[in-house]
């Protein structure tokens, strides 16, 4: 296997078991047996947890783009967009109701160890706030496309909180519905 690509399964096996498991509860070992090396061979490409946890942010980060990209491609316009956001915690909802939103878990958890890396991770919360603003804003809403930003990224975080919480996918559905119906009178 070639360097670039066992890096890569290194930090994708990373990413799903910092999500699943936590970053603090995931071992070199956990990670090593994931992709089927030996210790020695994960320290040629990885020295510390704090790296691996940096590629990841910046997987997720990278990832996240170009889903945001692939969404101004396929969107009609700004409203539908947003609706694709609204839509994440259903197209998710497996993974959201064992685990919580991705994001919103390794920030709180990072927050919580008092972390030198929140700050990457919060820049996927930043990454998405600024991209709805802009969606808002191309929606006529200028004025308050910060405050709707915030809003429908406070409707995700809560949504993918208590469905981890509840494990309620009629919940979800429910509110993902009522959220889309908010969108639809405002864009109106």
């Amino acid at each position: 296997m070639a360097g670039g690509a066992t890096r890569a399964q290194i930090v994708a096996a990373a990413d799903r078991l910092f999500y699943e498991q936590g970053f603090e509860h995931t071992s070199f070992t956990a990670i090593a047996e994931a992709v089927g090396l030996s210790r020695g061979n994960f320290y040629y490409h990885f020295k510390s947890k704090d790296e691996i946890l940096a590629a990841v942010i910046g997987c997720r980060v990278e990832a996240t783009r170009a889903m945001l990209r692939q969404w101004e491609d396929e969107a009609a316009g700004p409203a539908e967009r947003i609706r694709r956001f609204i839509r994440i915690v259903e197209t998710n909802g497996a993974d959201i109701r064992d685990y919580g939103c991705p994001v919103g878990t390794l920030t709180a958890e990072l927050a919580k160890l008092r972390h030198p890396s929140r700050p990457e991770a919060t820049a996927l919360f930043t990454l998405f706030r600024d991209w709805l603003r802009a969606q808002f804003t191309a929606l006529g809403r200028a004025r308050d496309a910060d405050e709707l930003a915030l809003h429908v990224l406070a409707f995700s975080q809560g949504v993918a909180a208590l469905a981890n919480a509840f494990g309620d996918q009629d919940f979800v559905r429910r509110e993902v519905e009522r959220q889309e119906a908010w969108l639809a009178a405002l864009d109106s």
